[in-house]
């Protein structure tokens, strides 16, 4: 991440950096970063992903044209790129604008997840040929690592502001809000991807509660 900064620096980027403690856990981690927050869209993106250089400019053209809650990038994860999975490769795209949609458990849409495992994505977009130049939008179960998201919109959902409910170790929280939002706002992924997994150690070893369960799964089958 220093290695990171300075780049910036150096190539005349503003960075502002925050130290934030104690630690409570990624969702009130996020939760203080939205706080901070000025702009219209803001993207939470991970600590451990690289980044095409105009992968940001690809998403914030998205989300200005489509008006939705939230668009992202799904992670390339190319230590599998010689695991060809068929199977996990389905992908069902926007034809028309994006809209709302509530992902339920017990659903199949709760199976796009698999399109975003390993290399799939990836070995997808080379089988389709697509450019960036023409790229498309697709409904997603959620996106992890990369995901821009419309300021307003997330907070109109409340954000992060669960962090309180859960245990310092926990996982899923950015699946629960992207959930949210698309029930409220829609959201979508965008294909070509242009960001890659280091698939690096996790930092989050114990994922014993999952947000989404504890949350919008109980909401949705109650």
């Amino acid at each position: 991440m220093k290695a990171v900064l300075r780049v910036l620096k150096a190539t005349n980027r503003r960075v502002v950096t925050y130290r934030h403690l104690p630690r409570r856990g990624l969702a009130e981690q996020r939760a203080f970063l939205l706080a901070k927050v000025m702009s219209p869209y803001c993207l939470f993106l991970d600590d451990d992903v690289i980044v095409e250089a105009d992968l940001i400019e690809r998403l914030y053209e998205a989300i200005r044209e489509q008006q939705c809650g939230f668009v992202g990038s799904a992670l390339h994860g190319l230590s599998f790129i010689n695991d060809i999975r068929p199977h996990q490769q389905y992908i069902e795209f926007w034809n028309s604008r994006v809209t709302t949609e509530t992902v339920a458990p017990g659903r199949p849409a709760r199976d796009r997840h698999h399109l975003h495992s390993a290399a799939n994505l990836f070995h997808l977009q080379n089988k389709m040929r697509l450019q960036r130049e023409s790229a498309r939008l697709y409904r997603v179960a959620w996106v992890g690592g990369c995901v821009l998201f419309d300021t307003k919109k997330l907070r109109a959902i409340g954000g992060f502001n669960f962090w309180p409910e859960l245990p310092a170790d926990h996982c899923g929280e950015d699946a629960l809000v992207q959930l949210r939002v698309m029930e409220h706002f829609g959201g979508c992924g965008i294909i070509p991807s242009g960001a890659y997994h280091m698939e690096l150690p996790t930092t989050v070893p114990v994922r014993n509660v999952n947000a989404p369960k504890m949350f919008f799964d109980s909401k949705s089958t109650g």
